[in-house]
């Protein structure tokens, strides 16, 4: 009998069922899970991805596909929907519920409850941490600074949840400001109130990116094997860098207020704002060769985003500040040659906790063996095979 095959699954740590309810293109779904790994196979089209976006929803932001809450809403059905899903931590199973609601007056309304009582969607953050990596994901490298940057904030935000609610404050804060700085629109104090909450904000931003980074390069360097190459993990950011030389918070917060004060009139000219967090960089370097990972090849690139996402998950499992993660790959497997495929079905396991996967065909995950709990996806139906 194999080790898996010996453990009590109804103690193991993630997701122990999933419901959806006029979502994407289920109109009713139930999944029973039983502790393993997750793989979900079929046809292009047929509803695969879908079912990933729903777990991501029940993490902070919008999801894998970075989705308003409306756009998730099936086609032909009240414009509303509900994702519900039990989870299992420290042997306690809790419900979680989340629905967008209010078909009846037009004016919907997102709904969120945790073992039937109202909560908030940060709630869930002690409850649920989701990584994942899509196909969008693999031009990452070779996109701009946004791109790089808001995967690495992904990173960020599956260890400290609480930048997530950081960086909305900051956004929403500076498309005020730039609204603000316009002639017709300039009002003094209302500036130095919205720059005050970019700056308080902007600088918690810093910091969890910051001790971000360190914890991925650290648990990067512990990787063995050599199927997914190690990297070397840079930010590039003025203000990361007086967070990264041991300057306090409270000198950051301030140089950000200052900053943006004194650029008032340049960034009225170019009608946005020039300098704060939203402008850094994050560099990856491939490590065997010394290339930064946009001049490494196709199949270069993807063996680091996978070995970027068990690092980050590795983060996740050694450090003892929240629950074990939840990893999402949609079609990873697909790209990986057999030797690669067998290798990531292994570090998952080791890993631990619940990974998702899909694919379109069922032998891709042959090697998975036992360890995987395997459902045909097929035209908004779901059969566990």
């Amino acid at each position: 009998m194999s080790e898996h095959q010996g453990a009590d699954r109804s103690t193991q740590p993630g997701l122990s069922r999933l419901g959806l309810r006029d979502f994407r293109n289920y109109a009713e779904l139930q999944l029973k899970l039983d502790g393993r790994h997750v793989v979900l196979f079929g046809p292009n089209g047929a509803g695969k991805t879908n079912i990933l976006e729903a777990v991501s929803f029940l993490s902070a932001g919008k999801g894998l596909r970075g989705a308003d809450s409306g756009e998730a809403a099936r086609h032909g059905a009240s414009g509303g929907w509900g994702i519900s899903a039990d989870v299992l931590r420290g042997g306690v199973r809790q419900r979680l519920f989340m629905a967008l609601e209010g078909a009846e007056t037009g004016r919907f309304r997102k709904v969120v409850k945790l073992d039937g009582h109202p909560a908030s969607h940060g709630d869930f953050a002690d409850l649920v941490r989701v990584i994942w990596l899509t196909p969008a994901m693999d031009r990452v490298f070779g996109g701009s600074a946004g791109d790089r940057r808001r995967f690495f904030d992904r990173l960020v935000l599956a260890q400290f949840p609480a930048h997530g609610a950081a960086a909305s404050i900051y956004e929403r804060s500076m498309r005020e400001r730039n609204a603000v700085l316009e002639p017709e629109r300039r009002d003094e104090g209302w500036l130095e109130a919205l720059e005050g909450r970019m700056a308080d904000a902007g600088a918690a931003m810093a910091e969890f990116r910051c001790r971000a980074a360190v914890r991925l390069q650290a648990a990067i360097d512990l990787r063995v094997g050599a199927e997914f190459p190690k990297a070397d993990v840079q930010l590039i950011g003025e203000w990361e860098g007086l967070i990264a030389r041991g300057d306090p918070r409270h000198r950051v917060e301030e140089g950000i207020r200052q900053a943006l004060r004194s650029s008032r009139v340049r960034d009225a000219a170019a009608g946005r704002t020039l300098r704060g967090v939203h402008r850094t960089d994050w560099k990856v370097i491939h490590r065997p060769t010394g290339a930064p990972a946009e001049e490494c090849s196709t199949g270069q690139q993807k063996a680091l985003l996978i070995g970027l996402i068990l690092a980050n998950a590795r983060s996740l499992f050694e450090g003892d500040f929240g629950p074990d993660p939840l990893l999402l790959i949609d079609e990873g497997a697909a790209h990986l040659d057999s030797h690669r495929r067998a290798a990531l079905y292994d570090e998952l396991a080791a890993l631990g906790g619940q990974a998702w996967l899909t694919g379109t065909d069922r032998e891709l995950f042959d090697a998975f063996g036992t360890r995987a709990q395997r459902f045909l996806v097929s035209e908004g139906t779901v059969r566990e095979i």
